[in-house]
């Protein structure tokens, strides 16, 4: 059995409801490579989660938490305990879909010792079934060094949000020939070293089909090509949450202009005194 969590409607409390264990694999989306694409999102809280675990293969709780919740400038300041707080809450409210979890800057990149100290953490505190690490051919070692030792981990290369400062923004890598092959070896190395399956990120469209093409993990494709194996986008940016989204962000809902109308609405009636309303409010018993 697993545990999802439902919502008390009276009480708007989460409560845990036993559900028969359907959550799917690693070794289930290992084997999706060059099948029906994976659909992946992001997620960070219970409620989100159970409204997107049926429809999800894997639930990324994703540093980007960074700034979508915290309003921080970059995933930098990001700290293991903020990832474990939202994966723990994600893995209560699901129970279909595959959650990953991502490593913050800091935790994993000094050593693969370091690395698995931070990923057992991770695993431990939120019940996710692997993490996900930026880089490339110097991460390479740490992957396998996790995997050896019972760790699934997700790649992450191209545009890697970790190395912003290195980088010098979020702009599309790969757009140089030298470029383009550093990003290849990247993904190969990482995939080669064990990795069940590779982020592609913000990468020029003919780079992210040749590692798809090339690799043995499947790919999941943010700002790369529908020829990847799957798909992932932060949530917020897929409903409409946010002014400004990048180029590959496509808005599926306008989910921002939504809650700012009911908002007005709600404001309007109260400062009308039209709710609360009869229905609202409590008679006294006869």
């Amino acid at each position: 059995m697993s545990t999802t969590y439902t919502l008390d409607t009276a009480t708007s409390r989460a409560n845990p409801t036993p559900a028969p264990l359907k959550r799917l694999t690693i070794p289930a989306i290992r084997r999706q490579k060059g099948k029906t694409p994976l659909v992946m999102l992001t997620a960070y809280t219970v409620r989100t989660a159970q409204l997107l675990d049926p429809h999800c293969d894997m639930l990324l709780v994703g540093d980007s938490l960074g700034q979508v919740i915290y309003g921080l400038p970059s995933t930098v300041p990001v700290t293991l305990d903020m990832m474990a707080a939202h994966g723990a809450a994600v893995v209560r409210g699901s129970y279909h879909a595959v959650v990953v979890i991502d490593m913050p800057f800091g935790s994993y990149e000094a050593s693969p010792e370091k690395a698995f100290e931070s990923a057992a953490f991770l695993l431990k505190q939120t019940g996710a079934a692997a993490v996900k690490l930026e880089g490339g051919t110097a991460m390479a070692p740490t992957v396998k060094f996790l995997t050896e030792r019972g760790i699934p981990v997700m790649g992450h290369v191209g545009l890697t949000p970790q190395a912003v400062n290195i980088l010098g923004g979020y702009g599309a890598r790969g757009r140089t020939p030298e470029e383009a092959v550093k990003i290849v070896a990247d993904a190969q190395g990482i995939a080669e070293a064990g990795a069940f399956s590779l982020v592609i990120e913000g990468v020029v469209e003919p780079i992210a089909i040749e590692i798809t093409n090339t690799i043995d993990c499947p790919t999941i494709g943010i700002g790369a090509s529908a020829q990847c194996d799957g798909q992932v986008l932060v949530t917020e940016d897929m409903l409409g949450m946010f002014e400004r989204t990048a180029k590959f962000v496509k808005r599926f809902a306008d989910i921002a202009d939504t809650i700012s109308s009911a908002t007005q609405t709600y404001a309007d009636d109260v400062r009308s005194r039209a709710f609360p309303g009869t229905e609202q409010v409590y008679a006294p018993k006869d």
